[in-house]
C-alpha cells in the first residue's frame, strides 16, 4: 500500500504541476532555414531570422537543393547571415551533381565567408523517385564527403541519421553503419530526420549507443504547419505519421489559425517528452516560419537574449 501512496501521490503532483511551467530553460535550439526564390520569400526568410536569433540559437543552417538546384541562392543566404548576423551559420552540401573539384571551390568559397560549420549530405537526385548516382569526378558518399571536407578546413560537421532508418538503406543495422561511417570520418555530430513519436527517437539512440556511436545525435523537430504536405515528405523519408495526428487534423484545411494551435500543441508535447527523457538540445524545420518554433521554444523555458542581429 506504501507504494501504491507514493505512486498516487507522484501521479497527484504532477497533474497538479502546470505543464512546461517549471523548466529550468536550460535547453539549447538550432533552426534550419531554405534559400528564398523571391523577394517576398526572402523578406518572410529576414523576419523569420529576427524573430528567431533573440533565443541565442546554437547555430542556424541553410538548405541545400536536390541535385544542387539552389546552390548559389543557399551561398547567397548563408554568407549574409554570417556577414551581417552574430549567429553561427552552417551551409548544407551534397554530393550529387558536383566534381571533387567544385566541392572543393564551394567549400572554399564558404571558409573565406566566415561559415565554419557544414551539414554534409549524400543529397537527393534532382528527379524525385531516380536512384542516386555519383558524380563520375566526385563522392560517392556522405562519408567520402565529411572525409574530403575535413582534408580542406577544419569545418564543424553534421551529418543526417534516420531514425525510422533511411528509405534507400539495406536494413536498420545497414545505417546505422553508414551513420559511423560518417562520424568516424570525422563529423561532429548527426541532425535525425523529422519524426512524431518520442519512441523512435530514443529507440534510435540506444541502438546507435550500442553500435558505439558516441556523438551527438540531435533530434530534428519540425512543427507541422500543412498536414498533407507534411505526409507527402513522410513518405518520401520512411517517417511514419501516427494516425492520432491525421485524426487531430482532420477538417482543419479552412481553419488555419486553429490549424497552427493544433500542431503548436502536438510539437511541444512531443519537445516536452524528449526533454523529460534527458533531452535538452533541439534542431527546428522551421520552413521559414518563426511563430511556431519561437511558442515551442518558449515553453521549453527559452526567453530573447540579447538581440543578435
Amino acid at each position: 500500500m506504501n507504494a501504491e501512496r507514493v505512486a498516487l501521490e507522484e501521479a497527484r503532483r504532477i497533474l497538479d504541476t502546470p505543464l512546461y511551467a517549471d523548466l529550468g530553460g536550460d535547453a539549447e535550439v538550432s533552426f534550419e532555414f531554405f534559400p528564398p526564390k523571391t523577394e517576398k520569400m526572402e523578406a518572410q526568410l529576414w523576419d523569420s531570422i529576427d524573430a528567431l536569433a533573440p533565443l541565442a540559437p546554437r547555430f542556424v543552417s541553410v538548405t541545400y537543393g536536390a541535385g544542387g538546384s539552389t546552390r548559389e541562392r543557399t551561398h547567397n543566404t548563408v554568407a549574409r547571415i554570417a556577414r551581417e548576423t552574430k549567429l553561427p551559420a552552417a551551409a548544407h552540401l551534397t554530393c550529387v551533381a558536383a566534381s571533387k573539384a567544385e566541392i572543393a571551390e564551394v567549400a572554399d568559397a564558404y571558409w573565406q565567408a566566415g561559415v565554419r560549420h557544414i551539414v554534409a549530405l549524400r543529397g537527393d537526385p534532382p528527379e524525385q523517385g531516380a536512384r542516386f548516382e555519383p558524380h563520375p569526378e566526385g563522392y560517392q558518399s556522405a562519408a567520402e564527403l565529411v572525409a574530403g571536407l575535413k582534408t580542406l578546413h577544419d569545418f564543424e560537421i553534421s551529418v543526417a541519421a534516420y531514425p525510422e532508418t533511411h528509405p534507400e538503406a539495406l536494413s536498420a543495422q545497414a545505417d546505422l553503419d553508414n551513420l559511423r561511417r560518417k562520424i568516424d570520418a570525422g563529423a561532429t555530430r548527426a541532425i535525425t530526420q523529422f519524426f512524431f513519436t518520442p519512441e523512435a527517437y530514443f529507440r534510435f539512440v540506444d541502438k546507435a549507443r550500442a553500435a558505439g556511436i558516441s556523438a551527438e545525435i540531435l533530434p530534428g523537430i519540425m512543427p507541422v504547419t500543412n498536414f498533407a504536405g507534411v505526409k507527402k515528405m513522410a513518405a518520401m523519408c520512411n517517417t511514419e505519421v501516427p494516425s492520432w495526428m491525421a485524426r487531430l487534423f482532420e477538417g482543419l484545411d479552412e481553419h488555419p489559425g486553429a490549424r497552427q494551435l493544433i500542431a503548436a500543441t502536438i510539437t511541444a508535447e512531443l519537445c516536452r517528452k524528449l526533454y523529460a527523457g534527458g533531452v535538452r538540445s533541439f534542431h527546428f524545420y522551421t520552413l521559414n516560419r518563426a511563430e511556431l518554433s519561437y511558442a515551442i521554444c518558449h515553453l521549453l523555458g527559452l526567453r530573447p537574449q540579447t538581440q543578435m542581429s
